[in-house]
């Protein structure tokens, strides 16, 4: 049976990806700064306390795993707007590291639309909104895309649209080719549906798929 670790497991997609990964039979280690518990049915959750930015708190969160799924956030104000934003290449760099020590050769990493080259994709009357808001974050949600490229990981980076908080579907467009990029919303939930379906699959590794909802 597959092991996964979850960084980022106690809310948003990361918490709905140990969901789902439980109700798909894998055993789910879910890593994040506060305690989370999930219900698992027949599949082991196992609640792991931890730091991504600590790589003593990585490499012991990494033992026995097979899959990494790293889905990170932070809090939208003030300081994301004004201030560098740090976490996502920090993270990552400690987190290519530590699996590279540990023998994990597959990683999952969620980041999103407009990080990375599909910022050429955005059109102009949204590029002024997300310079605005969103600029400190995805320029170093592109940094973290840039170390997943370079790293000799197995490696499929999702880059969900905008985000709400409805129910799963399983109806979503997931947009490979560049030239098919553009924005739309999606539910957490639909993107954990997709990135546990790609965990036992290797049709997308290297790539870097857009998500949205059918309607967009």
């Amino acid at each position: 049976m597959t092991n996964v670790l979850v960084i980022g497991a106690s809310r948003g997609i990361g918490l709905e990806v140990a969901k789902q990964a439980l109700a798909a039979g894998y055993n789910v280690r879910g890593m994040s700064r506060h305690p989370c518990a999930v219900a698992a049915n027949g599949a082991t959750f196992e609640a792991f306390t931890g730091d991504a930015l600590e790589p003593q708190d990585v490499q012991q969160a990494l033992q026995g795993m097979d899959v990494v799924v790293q889905s990170l956030g932070i809090a939208i104000g003030p300081d994301m707007i004004f201030k560098p934003v740090t976490l996502f290449s920090k993270a990552t760099r400690v987190l290519i590291s530590e699996m590279k020590q540990a023998g994990v050769g597959t990683l999952i990493a969620v980041t999103g639309y407009g990080a990375g080259d599909s910022y050429d994709s955005i059109g102009l009357l949204q590029k002024l909104p997300f310079r605005m808001l969103l600029q400190n974050a995805y320029d170093d949600k592109s940094a973290q895309e840039m170390m997943i490229e370079e790293s000799e990981l197995e490696w499929l980076i999702v880059r969900p649209g905008i985000l709400t908080g409805a129910d799963q579907s399983g109806k979503y467009r997931v947009l490979v080719e560049p030239s098919s990029w553009r924005n739309g919303m999606i539910s957490r939930a639909d993107v954990a549906d997709f990135i546990v379906r790609q965990t036992g699959s290797r049709e997308l590794m290297g790539r870097k798929p857009v998500l949205i909802d059918l309607a967009f």
